[in-house]
């Protein structure tokens, strides 16, 4: 999910070594489980049926169930396995070409054949289209697909990019039917035919109902007849109150943190629900704008970082449903350090802060507005930014203030450079460190935040990205760490927690939070 679009939970990594295949997935069919529907609540919209347009997390959730990837994330992993192929690997040492088999026997929900010119034409429709709330943003690097033959995919990569099996494991790889889909224009009839475990049934403002496909084939085994998801719109009252009721088996993203906290203290047995709890790589910064007249200055940006206490935010806030986070690649992921703390703490120094701000020139009291938006990037996140101002200003360096503004107006203000500091919320799109680095400090960097770093972009990038070995990039991802950690672009704050409420006949929701993002509705089962 991203700071992109998709912003706001959950850790990984992973990656294929370069010259290698891997091997075959067990394979199974589309049959239910138990017999039972289940019926899930969330407050995240889904904002697109189509995976040529959606990049956010009710979209990605309805594409991971929808349609089939050549490769996915098993539960519980970080790299990639086969799902739709029956093996992929790079075929050359640059990691510059990718080959997929495919499976045998491959059908869409519709009964079509589903062949390598399928998938061909997913990707290449995807990067036509170029939508901008879409997925293409991810394949700077595709130079072309090709379909040999009816079971082989090749993509020609213009750089190397060893972190491609798993960016195509991800819903941006989702396989389409050519038959149904427009080369040139996106679905809007809400609709949507692919080969993954589930069909979507219907799709309306308020609710979207998957049915078993019968026609799967893949690793996935479902465990229940069938999935309807209700949509909440932000609605956090109306869901804790469904789940309370018992309208919704299952309460996924979008319970406020005291809810959480209420219902996971409960040990009466009054409620028969429980909490789930699982790993997340959901992430949370302060960013700011290097060419703003005030937080432009080093001085000031270290000095916050001197003051911020992550701790009592978290306690006071989010009612320990996050961790506090010290660098912008999260634990749990390959090459995490600690920077932030190692530079400035973990308990706030005023001393520390008004030397900072006295080495830079500053002298007087730093007048600040911290930009907020109030649901985009979680539902505490005004409280959240008027609480970081109350521990500026109690330091007696800094008069602070907090303006929230919709997210419509607050994307093109940040766009305008209107704003000094800002909030940005980033999930994962996939497990790796990469995609906490490259999308930020990249390249056309996703801030917006006018910084650039020559030894990032134009070397431990590339470098990271080309290394097929990811556990060997752990000294660039630290030295790329530090960098940040000095200059202070962003201040990392934290890491969520990933929560799922359930009633007590319902299993196997721990199988669908783990660091892949995919919550996997046929893990989930029903007495």
């Amino acid at each position: 999910m991203n700071m992109r679009t998709k912003w706001p939970v959950l850790p990984v990594v992973a990656g294929l070594s370069a010259g290698l295949l891997t091997g075959c997935g067990s394979e199974s069919g589309g049959s239910g489980g138990s017999g039972s529907d289940v019926v899930m609540g969330m407050t995240d919209d889904v904002l697109a049926t189509d995976p040529a347009s959606g990049y956010d997390p009710g979209s990605w959730l309805l594409f991971n169930n929808v349609f089939q990837s050549l490769l996915s994330f098993p539960k519980g992993g970080t790299e990639p396995e086969p799902e739709a192929a029956r093996e992929c690997g790079f075929t050359d040492t640059q990691a510059k070409v990718y080959r997929c088999t495919l499976r045998d026997g491959l059908k869409f929900s519709n009964g079509d054949d589903l062949t390598s010119q399928d998938v061909k034409f997913s990707f290449d429709r995807m990067m036509k289209i170029d939508d901008d709330a879409g997925p293409a943003i991810m394949f700077p690097m595709l130079d072309k697909v090709e379909a040999p033959n009816a079971k082989t995919v090749v993509f020609r990569l213009k750089d190397s990019d060893a972190t491609f099996p798993s960016k195509i494991a991800s819903g941006a790889g989702s396989i389409v039917n050519r038959r149904e889909y427009s080369a040139d224009g996106l679905r809007e009839d809400g609709k949507a035919v692919g080969s993954g475990p589930y069909k979507l049934e219907s799709f309306s403002k308020d609710e979207a109902v998957f049915t078993v496909n019968e026609n799967y084939k893949g690793i996935a085994e479902t465990q229940n007849d069938g999935v309807t998801l209700k949509l909440f719109h932000g609605d956090q009252a109306g869901l804790k109150k469904a789940i309370l009721d018992g309208q919704v088996d299952v309460a996924y993203r979008g319970l406020a943190a005291e809810d959480v906290a209420e219902i996971e203290a409960d040990t009466t047995g009054s409620q028969e629900i429980d909490v789930v709890e699982g790993s997340s790589a959901e992430v949370q910064h302060m960013v700011f704008n290097m060419k703003d007249p005030v937080a432009g200055k080093a001085g000031v940006r270290k000095a916050i970082a001197h003051l911020l206490d992550r701790d009592a935010l978290i306690k006071e806030v989010y009612e320990n449903t996050a961790t506090p986070l010290y660098s912008i690649i999260p634990a749990g992921i390959t090459g995490h350090n600690t920077a932030f703390f190692d530079t400035y703490g973990a308990r706030p120094s005023r001393a520390k802060a008004e030397a900072a701000l006295l080495e830079d020139g500053i002298t007087d009291k730093v007048k600040l507005t911290l930009w907020s938006t109030p649901t985009r990037y979680g539902p505490s996140t005004d409280q959240e930014f008027r609480a970081i101002a109350k521990q500026l200003n109690a330091s007696g360096l800094f008069d602070a203030t907090v303006k929230s503004v919709a997210y419509d107006t607050y994307e093109k203000d940040i766009e305008a450079g209107k704003y000094g500091v800002y909030v940005k919320g980033w999930v994962p799109d996939y497990p790796d460190p990469d995609n906490f680095t490259a999308p930020f400090f990249g390249e056309g960097n996703v801030l917006g935040n006018n910084y650039t770093n020559r030894t990032v972009t134009g070397q431990l990038i590339p470098e990271t990205a080309a290394e097929s070995d990811r556990a060997s990039t752990e000294p660039q991802y630290g030295e790329l760490q530090d960098i940040v950690a000095d200059q202070v672009p962003i201040i990392p704050i934290w890491q969520a927690k990933q929560y799922a409420v359930v009633g007590d006949s319902v299993y196997g929701l721990e199988n669908c939070l783990d660091a892949s993002t995919v919550f996997r509705f046929w893990e989930i089962s029903k007495d």
